[in-house]
């Protein structure tokens, strides 16, 4: 009791690995036997998949089908492409309108010596997308398109690196499957610091230290030229430890 669990509607990041219906409805499980909060962390609704309803089965569930009161933090910095702006909404799904009114009066209490206002370019910004139909109908389409262009690029790596027979970084790994069974931007590679650091000072490829590759920086035009640089690195370094 009292407790808050922080969980990753869709997408997650880093892991690129959510879980199925199925495993959410074990977790709703665990959340509701503690009487814990959930705090749905939503950055890429409609990023991850190209479907905005599928990308929100998880709050959904939580919500309608189980009644839960919740919160759910939504940033449109990545969905809206409003980085600069670091626009969102804090959005709190109570059980009676009592209870939302002493929730919004403790907000405002909170609000007031912290920022006051927010900013507002960026929130009219999504206010005129999501009010107009025409403009909602675009920025769908759009959605889905940057969505099947990660899954395509995902694709093409993976088959990439099984065209050179690039060794898998250990033998925990049968294939390349987990590049295109992730999702969303980032990717696990299960390449190590080793690893990444060959890449950055033989083939200037640049990810973080624990192999995450972001996968916006991949095209079909440099996906043949990483993987040959990823079994460069494996076969000069050998195989990481898990």
């Amino acid at each position: 009791a009292n407790s808050t669990f922080v969980l990753h509607t869709v997408a997650h990041n880093p892991s690129g690995v959510d879980p199925t219906p199925e495993q959410w409805k074990l977790i709703a499980e665990v959340v509701k036997e503690k009487n814990a909060i959930p705090v749905f962390d939503t950055a890429y609704q409609g990023y991850a998949t190209g479907d905005l309803d599928k990308d929100a089965w998880s709050v959904r569930y939580f919500a309608h089908d189980l009644g839960m009161e919740l919160m759910v933090t939504q940033s449109y910095s990545k969905n809206f492409g409003l980085y600069g702006e670091r626009i969102g909404a804090l959005n709190i799904v109570t059980k009676d309108a009592e209870t939302a009114g002493k929730i919004r009066s403790q907000l405002n209490g909170i609000i007031r010596p912290m920022y006051s206002n927010p900013q507002l370019h960026g929130a009219r910004l999504v206010a005129a997308v999501v009010s107009d139909p025409a403009l909602y109908q675009q920025w769908d389409s759009e959605l889905k398109m940057m969505a099947g262009r990660i899954t395509t690029v995902r694709t093409a790596l993976r088959d990439a690196l099984v065209a050179i027979s690039c060794p898998t970084p250990s033998s925990n790994y049968e294939s390349w499957n987990h590049i295109v069974n992730q999702i969303g931007m980032f990717a696990y590679t299960g390449l190590e610091a080793k690893h990444v650091i060959a890449l950055e000072k033989k083939w200037h490829i640049y990810c973080t230290k624990n192999g995450r590759f972001s996968m916006a920086g991949v095209n079909l035009n440099n996906a043949s030229y990483i993987a040959n640089a990823m079994k460069d690195v494996l076969e000069s370094e050998g195989p990481s430890a898990v």
